[in-house]
């Protein structure tokens, strides 16, 4: 679509199953299936959108997906059809690895940074993007590859070592950062310390790539926080105070995991919100 003066794409790597329990934290099972049906082992079916935006001077990919990398056992307990991958999804919409200039990762979980990185005929790991600079937050990364107990299943190192050389690596420690002419990586935690959204300015519009701070459409509910979240307190009022601002400067708020809406504009619901779909094709 265009957005002012950016074309954005809805780039996209697939699907990815989760738990359910874990998606919606401590909402109960019996409110949260109504709107997202559990498969027969409690999962629910998510997006892997990755927007593509391009600007006058460059082409920028906002997270890779879950790429392609992993194995068979990996691919079945996550739901992973890579059918649909994030390659071939640059490739319908006419562009290629070689033409994407920079890689925003909002974070470095594999369901966001898995494609970053992919096996080349040597078998090597090598950067997915060989022209690219990856926009990766310096906390997010230091946390990457010192994680915890909770933490370590949802970082593969594969995914982000092979582009730590300085041709490849952009690392951010302000907390608003323009990277490109109204195009911002705004760092908001919650779901991890140093998880980024992205912010697109063009022409009085105003464009909100949420990621992880509110991932489906059913999580501008205020209690509808995941189990994923590290600070889920900081999550709660970061989305108040985003959605406040965004309903009162109308922005475009783009979702990255939900199966059916992949952006739209809010509108007030007795004291909460719902989004307004636009349809992008």
């Amino acid at each position: 679509m265009k957005f002012g003066k950016f074309e954005i794409y809805p780039v996209s790597d697939g699907s990815i199953y989760l738990d359910g329990g874990a998606l919606f934290g401590i909402v109960p099972k019996v409110l949260w299936q109504k709107i997202f049906p559990p498969d027969e082992v409690n999962r629910v079916q998510l997006s892997l959108q990755c927007p593509l935006v391009v600007a006058k001077k460059f082409k920028i990919l906002i997270d890779t997906g879950a790429g392609s990398k992993h194995d068979e056992k990996f691919c079945q307990i996550y739901g992973l059809d890579k059918k649909s991958n994030l390659l071939e999804s640059l490739y319908r919409f006419g562009y290629q690895p070689k033409d994407i200039d920079i890689v925003v990762n909002t974070h470095l979980h594999f369901d966001h940074a898995g494609g970053n990185t992919t096996i080349n005929e040597n078998e090597e790991i090598v950067p997915t993007f060989p022209k690219a600079r990856y926009f990766i937050q310096k906390g997010e990364l230091e946390v990457a590859l010192n994680p915890n107990e909770r933490t370590k299943a949802s970082y593969i190192a594969q995914d982000f070592l092979p582009i730590g050389e300085p041709k490849y690596l952009q690392l951010v420690e302000e907390d608003v950062v323009e990277i490109e002419k109204g195009v911002s990586l705004i760092k908001i935690g919650g779901h991890t310390r140093h998880h980024q959204c992205v912010k697109i300015e063009s022409e009085g519009q105003i464009a909100f790539f949420l990621a992880d701070l509110i991932p489906t459409t059913a999580h501008l509910n205020y209690p509808y926080i995941a189990s994923y979240d590290l600070f889920p307190l900081e999550t709660l009022e970061s989305k108040k105070k985003i959605l406040k601002q965004a309903f009162e400067e109308q922005w475009l708020m783009i979702f990255q995991h939900d199966p059916k809406i992949r952006m739209g504009y809010l509108r007030k619901v007795n004291k909460g919100f719902e989004i307004e779909e636009v349809r992008v094709y």
